[in-house]
């Protein structure tokens, strides 16, 4: 499984970073986004979404759980937070698993509240605060 480490000082980097993993990302890919509050991954989100041509201003989907954007070749971008997810049960209600087809791209903030839901072949994205502006970046499994 391919794995790169990347180094961040900004929010500008952080995105950089996102833009050149998103412009390999395929249909049917899912990311899991995995690291603590303010960590980066909405930002990173952003990058990702930027690469795919979506011009919207990308902002956490929080109270919404999941937000989506059309994608240019058909599809959606899905940008799901689980941040506020009380039981993975709840899944049900938001229709998560409607998005995870051959279509879509999607990014899941807070993967480890549904670990074991996660479908296999996903790509990881782990971030690791070093300081107030400074990230390591973990990507893991694109292109697997």
């Amino acid at each position: 499984m391919k794995k790169e480490i990347c180094q961040s000082g900004s929010a500008k980097e952080t995105i950089k970073i996102a833009q050149s993993f998103g412009k390999k990302l395929k249909p049917g890919q899912v990311i899991a986004l995995w690291g603590d509050l303010g960590s980066g991954k909405t930002t990173f989100t952003k990058g990702i979404a930027t690469a795919l041509g979506i011009k919207k201003n990308i902002k956490s989907p929080s109270f919404l759980i999941f937000k989506n954007y059309p994608l240019k070749k058909g599809g959606e971008f899905v940008h799901v937070d689980l941040y506020r997810l009380k039981k993975v049960s709840d899944l049900d209600t938001i229709g998560l698993s409607d998005f995870i087809n051959k279509k879509n791209i999607v990014v899941i903030e807070w993967p480890e509240k549904i670990k074991k839901q996660l479908p296999k072949g996903k790509a990881d994205v782990f971030f690791k605060t070093i300081n107030k502006d400074k990230r390591e970046i973990i990507l893991v499994g694109l292109g697997s």
